[in-house]
């Protein structure tokens, strides 16, 4: 070949990849490996709400948890075929966290929720009446197909709607908080993360909606359902990922999702995950006790205790933005703080813990204890700042008192910059400290 035309090839490819380099936003796939984008982020498609600071977009997604709360409380096991899909209570206009992946042959770029307190995914599709101008576009796809009624996966969808006799497509109906709901067909199509293709992949075809609750661009389920996609995808995956979550201030950076065993940490430490029959979907780990600087807290065993019968206990959630304690658990942990910090205290949106950031030096750390683990959290992922940088407030909350709720929730405020390790074979959950930006 023309030496001139090798040095023109190679020119090019060298061009690509500099500018690969230098934008965030190309495509980072290897292997079974995900970009994880905060919503609001450059790489992301949807736009933040305008001229609001970043304190007060997060104060804004904050105010959302006790919709979230309200639905994880109200999570039960499927008993029979009349149960909806997800509680009608859930509200899921709390994507804080988006995944880029590609539905469909050819593949159609959809930048779907990531959720690990949920099962089954769903996405708008074409001809969707009230949905946002992204949609899966169904008659383009070779490999799409509708399911009826007499597959294995529509019994698996909770609320599926079918006649007594004969067959039919496989419908559901979900009403949200009073103020949203969507109607679906149960549909599959290939679904590609990163270099792996999941074939025949079942999911939600959302034909219309009503009410501004639901994700523009709908939601990826990392639940233990058969409909999620641990269940779908396998031996691929084999029932194991971990992600890492950026913070919400990395604007120009990007998490990671990682699925299956390779690539996984080869060292990290973990505790037991803990699994609920009424509540299959929730990962709960057993919470011990909690420090603040040096002092343990006093905490009623009860309000710990994983108990399956009342859905008590703490679970791991990646919709929630920060960690809610059930009320007496908040206040002990609180009033340890103020009395290690000294005030004045005042409140700043969900925050009631707000003092001025020149004693933040003093602020003590916060440890959570769980079997087998002590998670210290870093500074970032325990004080969150006012927009004008005067005021420091611990970024956690007692869960609210409309809320019949007897779970701690830990939130993905206090997960940013960690590797969090799902090993669901194993009933295990990992912890490492990781850079996620």
């Amino acid at each position: 070949m023309d030496t001139s035309i090798v040095s023109k090839l190679l020119l090019f490819a060298l061009l690509i990849s500099s500018a690969r380099a230098l934008d965030p936003c190309a495509s980072q796939a290897d292997d079974s490996s995900l970009s994880i984008l905060p919503i609001y982020s450059k790489c992301s498609p949807f736009s933040p709400p305008k001229q609001e600071s970043l304190v007060n977009t997060l104060i804004n997604m904050a105010s959302k948890d006790p919709q979230r709360l309200k639905y994880l409380s109200s999570l039960q096991a499927q008993m029979t075929t009349s149960v909806p899909i997800a509680p009608g209570q859930q509200v899921l206009n709390i994507g804080n966290y988006v995944v880029r992946v590609k539905l469909g042959t050819p593949g159609q770029i959809m930048f779907m929720v990531l959720d690990t307190s949920n099962d089954a995914a769903w996405v708008p599709c074409s001809g969707c009446a009230g949905c946002s101008s992204t949609t899966f576009i169904t008659n383009t796809s070779s490999t799409y197909g509708s399911l009826d009624c007499s597959v294995t996966q529509c019994t698996q969808a909770r609320g599926f709607s079918c006649p007594a006799t004969g067959t039919s497509s496989c419908l559901f109906n979900q009403s949200y908080g009073g103020d949203s709901s969507f109607s679906a067909s149960l549909v599959q199509d290939s679904l590609r993360l990163a270099n792996d293709v999941i074939p025949n992949f079942a999911f939600g075809c959302i034909n219309s909606i009503s009410g501004g609750s639901i994700p523009n661009q709908g939601l990826l389920g990392l639940g233990r359902g058969p409909l999620s996609l641990l269940s779908q995808s396998g031996s691929l995956y084999s029932g194991v990922f971990s992600y890492c979550l950026p913070s919400f201030k990395s604007y120009y950076f990007s998490g990671s999702l990682k699925l299956g065993p390779a690539g996984q940490p080869k060292t990290i430490r973990t505790t037991p995950l803990l699994r609920n029959p009424h509540r299959p979907s929730l990962y709960y780990v057993n919470l011990t006790g909690i420090s603040v600087g040096r002092v343990r807290v006093p905490i009623a065993q009860e309000l710990l205790t994983f108990n399956p019968n009342t859905g008590a206990g703490t679970i791991i959630d990646s919709g929630t933005v920060i960690t809610r304690f059930v009320e007496p658990i908040y206040a002990s942990i609180r009033d340890e703080f103020r009395k290690q910090v000294k005030g004045p205290f005042s409140s700043l949106g969900a925050f009631d813990t707000c003092f001025a950031a020149t004693n933040e030096a003093v602020a003590p750390a916060i440890k959570l204890h769980f079997t087998g683990l002590n998670l210290v959290l870093p500074m970032e992922n325990s004080l969150i700042h006012s927009s004008a940088g005067s005021l420091a407030c611990l970024s956690m909350a007692a869960a609210p008192k409309n809320v019949n709720s007897v779970l701690n929730v830990i939130a993905n405020l206090q997960q940013q910059n960690l590797r969090i390790l799902f090993d669901v074979p194993n009933s295990r959950l990992g912890i490492a400290r990781e850079l996620c930006n």
